[in-house]
């Protein structure tokens, strides 16, 4: 099939399509005329990708699963090639926990600077602001 159809199928944008070939996560072959030609795994594939990139993985991430991604998800889930994407899964989720904290971290900053910028008439309402801004 043609990146056209492989687009329609899948819902994945063309421009996606060419990104997961260039990134090495699909292939195709070339045609005489120099179009591409995917099999029908690359449906599969496209869709897991998608998928993965949804879930908060990067590409890198994807790529130490790459031998499973013709899979449909479900069988994907337990590829016997996947066996340390469990730790992939870790090391991603450990990193969305930090940057989680930070952005906690900064919101409650930001929050404590709001409700001293709006209380100017004394620490018990800035007490208050503060404990209903957190509830938010």
């Amino acid at each position: 099939m043609q990146i056209g159809e492989l687009s329609e199928r899948t819902g994945v944008s063309r421009r996606s399509i060419r990104y997961y070939e260039q990134k090495g996560l699909l292939r195709a072959r070339r045609t005489g005329k120099g179009w591409r030609e995917y099999d029908e795994d690359a449906v599969n594939r496209v869709l897991n990708v998608r998928e993965l990139l949804r879930s908060g993985l990067t590409v890198e991430d994807i790529r130490q699963v790459e031998p499973c991604l013709s899979m449909e998800m479900a069988d994907f889930m337990s590829c016997s090639d996947a066996d340390h994407a469990i730790a992939m899964y870790e090391e991603r989720l450990a990193v969305i926990d930090e940057k989680a904290a930070l952005l906690q971290r900064h919101r409650e900053e930001l929050v404590r600077r709001i409700a001293m910028l709006r209380t100017r008439s004394g620490a018990d309402d800035f007490e208050r602001i503060l404990k209903n801004a957190r509830r938010t």
